[in-house]
């Protein structure tokens, strides 16, 4: 498994978490529903800025996010 596929399932792990929607977190970060789908499933290198939005969003440490233990 690829570092950007553990990236994405960490943040659908907290997302869902949060219970927040794909289509939610996609308005609060700015981003298309689709955007955060290709993000989950490690489709789509995200930008460091939309990312830290994402922890933002879902109220979680980077290092979390990039956890790939």
């Amino acid at each position: 498994m690829s570092r950007l596929q553990k990236l994405g399932l960490n943040i659908a792990k907290y997302r869902k978490k949060k219970n927040i929607s794909q289509e939610k977190l996609a308005e609060i970060v700015d981003l298309s529903r689709e955007y955060i789908t290709r993000v989950e499933r490690g489709q789509k290198n995200i930008s460091l800025k939309k990312l830290f939005a994402i922890c933002d969003a879902l109220e979680v440490d980077f290092c979390k996010l990039t956890d790939f233990k």
